[in-house]
């Protein structure tokens, strides 16, 4: 599947688009992934400290990275990223560790990014109205967008040859199956 496939599958398993117009979530998934390569064109800061420990491997879910806007550090799960590249191997997949852990700090990066003015791009080239008023329109938040300029981000500066959206994809795969006991 392309990116914007993988885009729209994403969205419209979000709970909140479960009934939307496939055009419709195709649209988004388009804008923020226009948004996220806009995004990567931008200087990367070399200033995001990193610290590697296990803990992301959780409950049923897998955690690549967390950003810790108050520190400015990025916290990378050593245990998760293998979780991934295990994944990645049973699909006959390469993935580069240096690329995947750069990967996910990039992700974080781009969240941390994601605010003032270019959430309100973002918003903007969505153009989900959530509140109409006669002639007033207040745009609305679309869950997963965010989710979806993340990720194609760090595709984009990190050097990781196979798509983040591949990747998480075939991880929610693995998650599910083990989830039904397989």
């Amino acid at each position: 599947m392309s990116d914007e496939d993988l885009a729209v599958a994403l969205l419209a398993a979000t709970p909140t688009h479960e009934d939307r117009d496939p055009a419709l979530l195709r649209r988004w998934a388009r804008a923020a992934l226009e948004v996220g390569d806009e995004l990567a064109a931008r200087p990367f800061p070399a200033d995001v400290r990193v610290v590697e420990r296990d803990g992301g491997v959780r409950d049923g879910e897998v955690v690549l990275a967390e950003y810790h806007r108050r520190t400015g550090a990025a916290t990378v799960y050593t245990d998760a990223l293998r979780r991934v590249r295990e994944v990645a191997r049973r699909r006959g997949w390469d993935v580069d560790p240096g690329a995947l852990r750069a990967a996910a700090v990039a992700h974080e990066v781009a969240h941390h990014r994601l605010h003032g003015p270019l959430a309100r791009e973002l918003k903007r080239r969505l153009g989900h109205h959530a509140l109409r008023l006669g002639r007033v329109r207040v745009l609305g938040h679309v869950a997963g967008a965010d989710e979806l300029v993340a990720h194609r981000y760090a595709h984009r500066v990190s050097g990781l040859d196979r798509s983040p959206l591949a990747l998480t994809a075939a991880l929610a795969d693995s998650l599910a199956l083990v989830a039904q006991g397989g």
